[in-house]
């Protein structure tokens, strides 16, 4: 069986049921880190794929392979609506010829998060909306003033019958 491009064996998931059967009051978290340490499932900077494996544990419960315990804390999507602030208001446009310009990508961090999202809801013709999975968001910047915005998104699970075409 495949989940979130990893192939899980029937002892994978014979281990899932008995990690879930040695601890019965192990919650999902723990299960995933446990699941994805003993299987060495990582990520490329060396840490579990505990995400990736949280939701493959819930497609395998939805496909009947198992029986997860129940959440711990009711699921709240996040909210679509972004707060507006004086940041991100209109600046006159900038005037300079292209190769004046010292330019830097500087990674979104969780305290600039809502910027980013701000200027993507103000200026993007489509308005914000979160980006799935895995993401990377930049600030494009020149001396210290935003010039643009970068962000990436994960691909698909699914995109192969488009990449052969």
């Amino acid at each position: 069986m495949r989940y979130c491009g990893r192939e899980f064996s029937e002892a994978d998931i014979e281990r899932i049921r008995s990690l879930m059967a040695s601890c019965p009051g192990m919650h999902r978290r723990a299960l995933s880190r446990r699941f994805c340490e003993e299987v060495g499932w990582r990520k490329a900077d060396g840490q579990p794929k505990e995400m990736s494996c949280r939701v493959a544990l819930l497609r395998m419960q939805r496909d009947g392979h198992i029986l997860l315990p129940a959440p711990r804390r009711a699921h709240y999507p996040p909210s679509k609506e972004v707060q507006r602030t004086l940041f991100a208001l209109p600046k006159p446009p900038v005037e300079k010829p292209a190769g004046a310009f010292s330019l830097c990508l500087e990674r979104v961090e969780k305290e600039t998060s809502a910027l980013w999202n701000e200027y993507i809801d103000r200026y993007h013709y489509l308005g914000y909306a979160v980006l799935p999975g895995a993401q990377l968001r930049y600030f494009i910047k020149s001396e210290g003033e935003i010039l643009a915005l970068l962000g990436f998104g994960a691909a698909a699970w699914k995109t192969a019958p488009r990449d052969l075409y």
